[in-house]
């Protein structure tokens, strides 16, 4: 055997008479046997003998003292073999840093994909432990700020699956958490004992701890919680460099749990919102029936322009307040345009015996506000007088109302009256109808009678198309009126666009009156 002066650093024991195997690394040798017996080349770094080896297109390659060399053979015309051995550990280690920075970034893009898709807060906390756990330590914890006094926890062992708890702990107990849990940059690893973190951060079955990162979930203006990586005893420490990943791995976990949070508290919200916008369930009050529906414009919708309220009398014997209105446009600015018609109305009810004053104060109101949208409405005042209804009407500017006689005659109410909104005055006439048992009075808006359908898909359902179906409805109770006019409506339509829709029924229900012993009193009223 003969080397140079640079193989003689390398290899020490390589010398004439030396037998390769005795001086060079098994793979060397390996590569070197199965080239001289025939010009087969072992795959790199293998450390297997003999002729089975396998042969590699690539060059040979493996560790010599800690660095990695690629050896490259050429044969001589004596026979021999040389070996040449290039040094390039840096570029292997070029190659590993590169090959896992693209397995991070996989994992970070596949983390983002994963979290952003859910905005459930309980189930990005899930993904945000479970995917620690099996790529960046043994156990992880998510943990979200406290609720009260309580800390919500999701823990996951490698391999294992996430499960949630609540703990009763002072978080500035554990060193970096409470610091953590205020978005303070974390505290390096090396700084925490893991001997001081407590039983509550350490999952069943994981053993003693050899490490711990605490590092922020930065969330959208505040901390959305705290990211809790543990290794085992007996294994590797955190590096810089990983914790630096756990912190861009948090970056993402952060900003979707804080995604997920805010929209929990604006579907809250809006449902707190919708619920007083959304107009009441109907039923009878004071013997008198009421029954409504609402249909929004946009089937996906739940409030729009249209609106309708009734509210029972304070005294006993005083007549109920019935109003239905139709604000111009649709959707959530119209609704909340409603919203503030009926906290008014609501307002003025101790005047509710006067229609016009409360429609001039409403006027007034609307007229002085940042809205420039105006409404059209129908009042109505409700009382039930022995066996029959006095119902008080006052439009303004509003389809006037129809009362079905029990004989199948359709009637228009005799009341007018100008919008609110828009001018300085809203003028308005009263009229009183009496319904006898089984009559009804019915308050719509132009959404039922301007539904444009039918065969031809243009035509509207019109008055005189209402009136007829009304007909049709004498003797019915006041909630099969309302769902027969909804009914009729949505057939007209077919499924094309429309306005929103409402429609409120007041019947006198067939029932007889029972005064009470001494016969003096209101007594009730039964079936």
């Amino acid at each position: 055997m003969q080397r140079n002066e640079a193989a003689a650093i390398l290899l020490p024991q390589a010398g004439p008479g030396t037998p390769l195997a005795q001086a060079a690394p098994s793979w060397l040798a390996a590569a070197h046997d199965a080239v001289r017996r025939g010009g087969r080349r072992p795959v790199q770094g293998s450390d297997v003998q003999g002729s089975d080896v396998p042969e590699s297109d690539g060059p040979l390659s493996g560790f010599i003292d800690g660095r990695h060399f690629e050896a490259h053979p050429s044969t001589r015309d004596d026979g021999t073999i040389a070996w040449w051995l290039v040094d390039d550990t840096d570029h292997q280690l070029a190659r590993e840093a590169l090959h896992m920075e693209r397995e991070r970034t996989a994992f970070l893009a596949k983390a983002s994909s994963t979290l952003l898709s859910s905005l459930n807060l309980e189930r990005c906390m899930d993904i945000t432990a479970q995917m620690a756990a099996e790529s960046l330590a043994d156990a992880a914890l998510a943990i979200a700020p406290s609720r009260g006094h309580r800390l919500p926890v999701v823990t996951c062992l490698r391999g294992g699956k996430p499960s949630l708890s609540h703990h009763t702990v002072n978080p500035d107990d554990v060193p970096g958490l409470g610091e953590a849990l205020r978005g303070f940059p974390p505290v390096p690893s090396r700084w925490i004992d893991p001997a001081s973190a407590p039983e509550w951060m350490i999952p069943e079955g994981l053993g003693p701890i050899g490490s711990i990162v605490i590092t922020p979930l930065p969330g959208h203006g505040v901390p959305a919680g705290v990211l809790v990586l543990l290794r085992k005893a007996g294994t590797a420490a955190f590096t810089d460099e990983e914790e630096v990943f756990a912190r861009l791995f948090a970056a993402r976990s952060g900003a979707a749990m804080s995604a997920a949070r805010l929209y929990a508290e604006q579907t809250t919200i809006t449902e707190i919102l919708m619920r007083e916008l959304l107009p009441p369930s109907l039923h009878q009050i004071s013997g008198v029936d009421y029954a409504g529906a609402y249909r929004a414009s946009d089937d996906h919708e739940r409030i729009g322009g249209d609106f309708y309220d009734v509210h029972p009398a304070a005294t006993d014997g005083e007549p109920s307040f019935v109003a239905l209105g139709d604000v111009c446009g649709k959707g959530l600015e119209a609704a909340v345009l409603t919203g503030k018609i009926r906290n008014t109305l609501h307002a003025l009810l101790p005047m509710a015996d006067d229609h016009q004053r409360m429609l001039s104060l409403l006027n007034t109101a609307l007229l002085n506000s940042h809205h420039t949208r105006f409404a059209t409405l129908v009042l109505a005042s409700a009382a039930r007088r022995g066996s029959q209804v006095e119902v008080r009407l006052t439009s303004a500017g509003h389809p006037k109302p129809l009362i079905i006689r029990a004989n199948g005659t359709v009637e228009e109410a005799d009341t007018r009256g100008t919008l609110v909104g828009a001018m300085e005055s809203a003028p308005a006439r009263t009229t009183t109808v009496t319904l006898a048992p089984g009559e009804t009075c019915v308050l719509y808006t132009d959404g039922i009678t301007e539904a444009k359908g039918g065969p031809m898909g243009d035509a509207q359902f019109g008055d005189e198309r209402l009136r007829r179906a009304l007909a049709g409805c004498a003797g019915m109770p006041a909630e099969g009126i309302v769902e027969h006019v909804q009914m009729l409506a949505s057939q007209w339509l077919g499924g094309r666009r429309h306005d929103d829709m409402a429609v409120v029924a007041i019947s006198t229900p067939r029932t007889h009156h029972l005064s009470a012993v001494d016969g003096h009193t209101r007594g009730r009223y039964t079936a």
